[in-house]
């Protein structure tokens, strides 16, 4: 046997929760597994376990593998093992840990998507502990933010998380690739606990088409009920040119995103604050959205320590439709959160409204007026949604949105 050696994972003094595994077969033996953790006093031998348990479901009998160990929890041992065996063998097997019982949960429709926590798929520090900042959902990145040198190692790491993390109350998203290269993430993803794909760099309907062909061929393979959400990312003048027919490509799109900076670099200018160049970009995305039923989501703000550039974005951004924004980290999320979340003003002006239509339509009226201004059915809807919005956010009591 020649001589193989492969590498995964992460090490180094800044490296947390994560461990660097190199795997080197041999012919003969057995296994030799050196660990180099700080935590080896303590949990050195459950370590070592785990990694001769994943080895030995792989087949693998002889073996050097040196592990350095960051506090890598097992999940992600797991992971970094795998990831670093199928660059040496053929194999479609898979070592999945036990599943949890925190992500079996499914979202509507219509569930408000203010903010949503970017976080790099190939970083398990950033992944432990998303789920407590309070964000809407949870967008665990494959394309991006990851290099592509670890794209591999990356999927299987997000699929086991999605089987092991607790993510609260989020909705579960995933980023995948694009191409062929995000088909083959859907095959690592899909079975396991998502509830939302993103669908990066999305051009026409032909690309919503092949991600949900995919989809429906793994849910047919493993017997999925549970409807996977999609949400397309329009970066290019291509997106904006077609956005209209990808909003409605398929009944299980819930949302359209727009990406800024790949936009702005396909037009061939600079992202700016003000926004001019890609006013037109933006309002034709929210008409989209908003005809198709769906929720229009805007860029990412980049500057994380300007908090107040923020919430002028967040003003922008509403007054121009947009219904919910990305965040890159967490100390956006409650001010994205709140600058969504309707206004004391805005409900009570909603609450008059559906008062005056329900006192119109007891009394057989078939015109509402509120003061001097008439009141139309679009109207209605609108100030109906933000109650019901009100109501779910606790901004109104239930009862008072009914008096």
């Amino acid at each position: 046997m020649n001589r193989q050696i492969a590498v995964s994972g992460n090490s180094g003094p800044k490296v947390r929760s994560d461990c660097e595994i190199t795997i080197e077969l041999k012919n003969k033996g057995g296994l030799t597994i050196d660990l180099e953790s700080r935590v080896k006093v303590l949990y050195g031998n459950s370590i070592t376990e785990l990694c001769r348990q994943t080895l030995h479901f792989f087949g693998i009998k002889n073996a050097y593998v040196k592990i350095s160990d960051s506090g890598a929890l097992p999940f992600v041992i797991t992971a970094r093992v795998e990831a670093a065996l199928k660059k040496l063998i053929d194999t479609n097997s898979e070592y999945l840990p036990e599943i949890t019982n925190q992500g079996g949960y499914s979202f509507s429709r219509d569930r408000f998507r203010f903010s949503r926590l970017y976080v790099p798929g190939n970083t398990p520090s950033l992944m432990i502990n998303a789920g407590l900042y309070g964000a809407d959902g949870i967008i665990l990145d494959l394309e991006d933010s990851v290099a592509p040198d670890k794209k591999d190692e990356a999927r299987i790491l997000v699929r086991n998380a999605l089987r092991q993390l607790d993510f609260r109350d989020a909705e579960r998203m995933v980023r995948i690739n694009q191409s062929e290269k995000g088909l083959e993430d859907l095959w690592y993803v899909v079975p396991h606990n998502v509830n939302l794909i993103l669908i990066p760099k999305c051009e026409s309907e032909d690309d919503i088409h092949l991600v949900e062909n995919e989809i429906n061929k793994i849910r047919k393979k493993h017997r999925i009920n549970k409807v996977i959400l999609l949400m397309p990312i329009i970066e290019s003048v291509s997106g904006i040119e077609n956005v209209s027919s990808i909003a409605r490509a398929s009944e299980n799109i819930v949302a359209l995103a727009i990406g800024l900076e790949d936009y702005t670099a396909s037009i061939g200018v600079s992202r700016t604050f003000e926004g001019r160049e890609s006013f037109y970009a933006r309002s034709r995305l929210v008409v989209a959205a908003k005809a198709a039923g769906i929720q229009p989501i805007d860029s990412v703000f980049s500057d994380i320590d300007d908090l107040e550039g923020l919430k002028r974005s967040i003003i922008e951004s509403r007054s121009l439709g947009f219904e919910g924004m990305g965040c890159i980290h967490p100390r956006q999320i409650p001010v994205i959160s709140e600058g969504f979340a309707p206004k004391e003003d805005e409900i009570e002006k909603a609450v008059k409204i559906i008062q005056a239509f329900e006192e119109a339509k007891s009394r057989g009226l078939g015109v509402v007026a509120l003061g001097s201004k008439m009141i139309d059915a679009p109207v209605v809807a609108r100030a109906q949604k933000t109650i019901d919005l009100a109501v779910r956010l606790g901004k109104l009591s239930r009862n008072r949105a009914e008096d």
